[in-house]
Order: structure tokens, then sequence, then C-alpha cells
């Protein structure tokens, strides 16, 4: 189990993280969507014992991960936002070292590149392994010791859809973990997490139930946006996109664009039953209003929504496999 109980973190006299209550069982995956820039780091240091809280508990299995790392280290298993690989040493070797460091049998080891899908690379040397193998690697060293409490950063960072598509598999396959997922945005893992918590400046403010048909149906639909001394109510139908730059969220319309002081992941919460789809973690966009998807390469896409204009959107490469999942193009 993974559960953090009135946790808050001071840095430079200032609260970065503050969250209450968070609990993940064994045979839950669960997302902390919104995650950025220092929460994410302090996040990821706090659950892995490398700074202790300000104040409140972190437990693993039971045990404070500050105090009592090396008991967690053959039942806990990281994935961290950067591979931490050695790039010199072929995927076998890199395998072989934590094997022979958690005392495994090196048999485990071809097992684990069978898994990810790199048996015919497993003598390539890892830097010069395309950035969606070196993932599938780094993931392979994640599960090597069969861990029963996973977490997870950024699980798809850099990953083609083939990689997502093996990676997807696993994290499902392995669903009597306890599975925590830290990433900016929900794309590609709406199907594998029964939650979501959404993290804004630091605290926990929303929980959506992605699998749930019912979800959000509580949830307003209409945005405020904030006009020279007036709140105006927009209808999600007369949005054809929304963006954020900055930390400001602007609404795009037909009539032009208007601000609103919500954040993207709460627009994205009150706007996730009306046909919205996150195309890029900074664009939001009414699918209603796309007209064409353009793949300039194997990994660059752009979308053009219907408007006047021909509106050009960035697609993350993500995105593009569940717009085309979704739409069954």
């Amino acid at each position: 189990m993974i559960e953090l109980t009135h946790i808050q973190k001071v840095v430079a006299q200032a609260t970065v993280l503050s969250i209450e209550s968070l609990k993940v069982e064994p045979g839950q995956t669960v997302g902390i969507l919104g995650v950025t820039g220092q929460a994410k780091t302090l996040l990821w240091q706090l659950l892995c014992g490398r700074v202790p809280p300000t104040a409140g508990t972190i437990r693993l299995a039971g045990l404070d991960p500050v105090h009592h790392w090396d008991q967690l280290t053959r039942q806990v298993g990281l994935l961290p936002l950067e591979n931490s690989l050695y790039p010199r040493l072929t995927a076998r070797q890199n395998l072989i070292f934590f094997a022979d460091m958690y005392g495994l049998n090196r048999g485990r080891v071809d097992q684990v590149l069978h898994q990810v899908g790199l048996t015919d690379q497993a003598n390539e040397r890892t830097e010069s392994l395309s950035p969606g193998l070196a993932r599938r690697l780094a993931f392979g060293r994640m599960i090597l010791h069969q861990p029963s409490i996973l977490i997870l950063v950024e699980p798809f960072a850099e990953c083609d859809v083939s990689s997502i598509e093996v990676l997807s598999r696993l994290i499902g396959e392995l669903a009597a973990a306890a599975i925590l997922i830290i990433t900016a945005e929900s794309t590609g893992l709406r199907s594998l997490c029964q939650t979501f918590y959404v993290l804004e400046q630091g605290r926990l403010v929303n929980e959506i139930s992605p699998q749930s048909p019912n979800q959000d149906s509580h949830v307003p639909f209409k945005i405020p946006a904030r006009l020279e001394g007036k709140v105006a109510l927009i209808n999600a139908s007369d949005i054809l996109y929304a963006a954020t730059d900055e930390s400001k969220t602007v609404l795009y319309t037909k009539n032009g664009p208007v601000p609103t002081h919500l954040t993207m992941s709460e627009v994205e919460g009150r706007l996730a039953r009306q046909g919205f789809f996150r195309a890029h973690r900074t664009h939001l966009v009414n699918l209603q209003h796309i007209k064409e998807v353009v793949a300039y390469t194997r990994n660059s896409f752009t979308i053009v929504l219907d408007d006047a204009a021909a509106t050009e959107l960035p697609l993350s490469k993500t995105a593009a496999r569940d717009l085309r999942d979704l739409l069954d193009y």
C-alpha cells in the first residue's frame, strides 16, 4: 500500500506540497495529474525517501521510506523521468547488473527482455537505443525484482506508439500491485487508472474516475470568463479550444478569445463529458470542430479546425494515437 497522510513540504518558507490524504491499495492504479516543476520533483523525492516531509507521514508497505528504504528496495519499483541506465552497457548487461544487485537468478533477465520486447536488442548498447526502446528497458529494470509497489513518473516519456502499446499492456498486467503514476497529463493513461487526483499549486483539488460512466456528472460544464467588470458563462458548444500559457488559461470561442481564472485541469474537468479532448499538454480541443488531422512525419501531428481561420493546433504523439482510436480512422 502507498499512503500519504497530512503531508506538507515547505521550501524557503513556502508550502510547495500539501496533501491531506492519498491512499493506493494493492490492485489499484492511481494517477496524480497536473504535476509539474518543483512539485513533481519534491513528490518523487518524498516517495523515494530522499527528503523527509515537513509534516505528516508517508508509508510504503507500512514503512517510512526515509528511515527504512533498505527494507523497501525489494518491494518497490521506481521509474523516474530520467531512465537512469548505463549508456555504455548493453540492454542485457544493464539488467544483469541490477539482477545481481537484487540477488536474482540471471534467467530473470531474459524473461524481462522478452516482456518489454527487447529480446532482439539485448546486445545493443543502451546509448544506441531509440528513446522508446530505452524507456522500455528502464521499465524492465523497474519490474525486474517483481515489486508489489510501483511508482512511475511520465511512463510514456519520449515513447513512440509501439512502445506506448507495450508499456500500457505491461501496466495492465501488473494490476495486482499498488501503482502510482505521476504525470502532467492523462493522455494514454485514462484506460489504465481507476482514479486520477488533480494536483494544483501543490494541493489535491479534484478527483476524477475516468473509467466510470457516471463520473463528473456533478461538475458544472459552463466555464466562467472575466470580462470588463462582469463574469460571462461560456457554453461548451461555443468553445473551439482552450489553451494555457504561463499558467493563464484562455478559451478560444467563435467570437474570439476570453480569459478564465480556472486552470487547464479545472477546465478539462468541467468539459470532460462535453466532447473535449486533450490534444497536447497546453491544448484542449472541441472534437466537434476538428476538420483534419495532418501527419507531417511519423512523430509530428497537427489538428486543423473548421473555423474561418482554419486554426492549426499541436497534437502530441500519444494524443494522436488516442484520437485515432477514439474516432476510429
